[in-house]
């Protein structure tokens, strides 16, 4: 039996769907996605199977013009991820067509990448536009770029999923499968639980506040029963961001803490005691361990 192995970067602006092709498919919710730009914070990788291959996706940060130090080391680090990856496959999406985002990445494909990358272009959300203005965007991206394949598909509903799946497990190279068969993906638990949790944090909360706060996982303690306690801390800058995450007699926290425990347990298919606290810590986003926590790296923010 000949193996195959590799990574694919998934790359594209903010909310493009790259999470929602991620964990599509992964097969599992290894991305957190929500409607809310800036999400994805760090290189989640999520290994899905086909066939003899193992196809390890990278999902990087969206790339965005960075403003703030914390966007500054996550722009690194989705173009890190692009550069060590055997594929790079572009999301855009077909609704929108060809952003001032989008442009920014076309030139940064010529600048960022070593010489001769694979990169391979998928149109994303087909559903919400006619064909001709499908095929019109795909030639004239064609024309800016020499992508090795082009791909229509809808991450949210599947379609064109397969065949791209396809495609990138005939493209990776020999070799070796990197995982286990049945490990979804390579972010310790503790990060992965920390991130369904700060999921939760951004849907229920206002628009600022999601980029302001960060989760970490302080403790992780195995009980005889073979369930889980998990304590967590959730960072904020302000005293008046604590109050809004804690709600009225502290409703709010209780919501987001029985929200995050059920799909923490749903990933790990066992029992979970989950804890939350909240401190303020104003100037987070300047701390290098909240980085590292993360996955990100201190100095790419410079």
């Amino acid at each position: 039996m000949t193996t195959r192995a590799g990574f694919v970067a998934l790359i594209g602006e903010p909310n493009a769907g790259k999470s929602t092709l991620t964990n599509r498919m992964v097969g599992a919710k290894v991305s957190i996605v929500t409607h809310k730009v800036q999400t994805t914070r760090t290189r989640i990788r999520g290994v899905a199977m086909e066939g003899d291959t193992q196809i390890i996706f990278v999902d990087t940060p969206g790339l965005f013009r960075p403003r703030r130090r914390l966007d500054r080391a996550m722009v690194a680090a989705a173009w890190g991820g692009a550069s060590d990856a055997d594929i790079i496959v572009l999301l855009i999406e077909a609704h929108r067509g060809i952003t001032e985002g989008v442009e920014r990445i076309l030139s940064g494909l010529a600048d960022q990448l070593p010489k001769g990358s694979k990169v391979a272009l998928a149109i994303n959300k087909l559903d919400r536009v006619k064909a001709d203005t499908l095929l019109a965007l795909s030639q004239e991206m064609n024309e800016k770029y020499p992508f090795s394949q082009t791909f229509m598909i809808s991450a949210e509903r599947g379609y064109g999923v397969d065949d791209l799946r396809q495609w990138l497990a005939q493209e990776l190279p020999e070799g070796p499968w990197l995982y286990p068969e049945d490990q979804i993906a390579d972010l310790p638990m503790r990060m992965i639980a920390a991130e369904m949790t700060r999921e939760k944090l951004t849907l229920r909360l206002h628009q600022e506040l999601p980029y302001q706060l960060t989760v970490e996982t302080e403790h992780w303690q195995e009980r005889e029963d073979g369930s889980a306690r998990i304590d967590q801390m959730i960072y904020v800058a302000r005293d008046g961001h604590k109050g809004i995450i804690l709600g009225r007699k502290g409703e709010t926290i209780k919501a987001i803490g029985q929200a995050a425990r059920a799909e923490i347990e749903e990933f790990l298919g066992r029992k979970v005691h989950l804890f939350l606290q909240v401190k303020v810590r104003e100037n987070w986003q300047e701390e290098s361990e909240r980085y590292s926590e993360m996955g990100l790296d201190f100095k790419d923010g410079n």
